[in-house]
């Protein structure tokens, strides 16, 4: 029997959401072992004064087999 595991993380990238969400899953990878997987939660975009996205930001939900 596996038992899995759910855990929230934020990344940010300056070049895309698909940037920002392989970001989140290598940094969480460095100490979080079994990852099977993971949700985009949410998506929010910061942007300058003349509406030009400067940093994607996304949360994850990160799905992990408890060992």
């Amino acid at each position: 029997m596996s038992i899995a595991k759910i855990i929230e993380v934020n990344a940010a990238s300056k070049t895309s959401m698909e940037d920002a969400v392989k970001n989140g899953l290598k940094k969480t990878s460095e100490t979080v072992k079994g990852i099977k997987g993971a949700w985009v939660n949410e998506i929010k975009v910061v942007t300058d004064d003349n509406g030009n996205v400067t940093e994607w930001r996304v949360n994850l939900r990160i799905t992990f087999v408890v060992q």
